[in-house]
């Protein structure tokens, strides 16, 4: 669906060098996505039970935060969209929420204020960027109170109307600014870093990247084998004692020359730039200096999530790429720590890749079970090092491909760059 414009340009005064057209009507129309209806997605229940909706009925989220509701929604072109959305709030406090577009926070802990009632509905109204086609618009909690009760989005595209009598504008003959340049800075472990040394394997898949892009992106790859999130972040000073928590102890408290490079006021990461983080192959080891509990692991993701953040930069996590791992045969999931990186994700607007579910996807697609262990032929010895983690240059290629495609697939405005 799309939001509909009538403009009329009539020709008032011809000349032998030039004709001058004016528009005489502009009408934008919006188009409405109710909660309770496909394509819309409701964390929660829909529910009838209060006067005044619009349609069928309303999304009554889940009390938790990240409980939200989630529309897609079509925009005519590329651009910005103004957004109307529809609550009802029978509390007295306001349950804030952010506001998502493919993935990314356009509006941190929007105001979603009392109403006086659940049967008194209040539209708030914002302006927020589309891409041409389908978008989706997700409204997170940011508290555990959840969401009010949501009734619908109105999205009208196409800009401002052009009033009467302004000239229309003629036709441009000057070509479009080239897309802004930007770099797509890479922290993760060995299936993610550069080979060392000059070896040929392993490769991560993030040595295999920069060529799914246009010329306007520079893939800055600083994952390094053998880290944990904690590790690479604080390097060399994560120490082999644990404190009382059970967590590894860091003294001094000093980044790593690789987080501060990308922290780097001049040289480090800048607004438009994408941040793409993936852990938790290393984490789970049970001693330090690598070991990483859970609650860490999440605060940890925040911290890098929130830097980028501070200085206009994308955050996106990617759940730890798959080995390869038989049942039979079927290639199954073998990596820990997905649930942290997604309530991570869903806790801070961050979108998420399951680079791991897409990863042992792809072995399936490929007939990879069984290989009887032999890592050195066939397909296997193609995609794999002569182990069940790491890869040949042709294999982190195609999971360079995989990373690519998930971009396209959940409309990552990173997207827009890919050859």
């Amino acid at each position: 669906m799309k939001s509909r414009w009538i403009i009329a340009c009539t020709a008032v005064l011809t000349t032998a060098a030039s004709t001058l057209l004016y528009a005489t009507t502009a009408v934008a129309t919006p188009v409405r996505y109710e909660a309770e209806a496909a394509p819309a997605a409701c964390q929660g229940a829909i529910e009838s039970n209060h006067p005044g909706y619009s349609g069928s009925g309303f999304c009554n989220g889940d009390n938790a935060v990240g409980a939200g509701v989630q529309f897609t929604v079509t925009a005519s072109a590329s651009g910005t969209a103004t957004l109307a959305v529809r609550y009802a709030n029978g509390t007295s406090v306001n349950r804030p929420a952010d506001l998502l577009v493919n993935g990314a926070v356009v509006r941190p802990a929007l105001a979603l204020d009392a109403t006086g009632a659940w049967p008194t509905w209040a539209t708030t109204t914002l302006t927020v960027p589309v891409n041409s086609g389908s978008n989706t618009v997700r409204l997170s909690p940011t508290t555990a109170n959840g969401l009010p009760n949501i009734d619908y989005v109105e999205v009208t595209t196409g800009g401002e109307p052009t009033p009467s009598p302004s000239p229309c504008a003629p036709p441009s003959t000057t070509a479009p600014p080239p897309p802004s340049r930007i770099t797509v800075w890479l922290a993760g472990d060995s299936t993610v870093a550069d080979p060392s040394g000059g070896a040929a394997c392993p490769a991560g898949w993030g040595n295999q990247f920069a060529p799914y892009f246009t010329s306007n992106v520079t893939v800055r790859n600083s994952a390094m084998g053998g880290r944990s999130i904690q590790t690479w972040l604080y390097d060399p000073n994560v120490t082999g004692t644990t404190n009382p928590a059970g967590e590894c102890v860091v003294n001094p408290v000093t980044y790593s020359a690789r987080w501060q490079a990308m922290l780097d006021s001049t040289s480090g990461m800048k607004a438009g730039d994408y941040l793409l983080i993936q852990f938790g192959i290393n984490d789970g080891t049970s001693t330090c200096p690598r070991h990483v509990g859970s609650a860490r692991y999440q605060q940890l993701l925040t911290m890098m999530a929130d830097a980028a953040k501070a200085r206009g930069a994308h955050p996106v996590f990617l759940t730890p790429v798959a080995a390869i791992s038989c049942s039979g045969g079927t290639a199954v999931g073998n990596r820990g720590f997905l649930t942290e990186t997604n309530t991570a994700a869903a806790a801070n607007g961050v979108p998420v890749i399951d680079l791991h579910r897409l990863s042992y996807t792809l072995y399936n697609t490929l007939r990879f079970c069984p290989f009887n262990g032999d890592y050195n032929a066939g397909p296997v010895g193609a995609f794999f090092c002569n182990d069940h983690t790491h890869f040949e240059a042709a294999g982190a290629r195609q999971i360079a491909g995989v990373v690519a495609k998930a971009l396209r697939d959940q409309s990552i405005p990173l997207a827009g760059y890919l050859k």
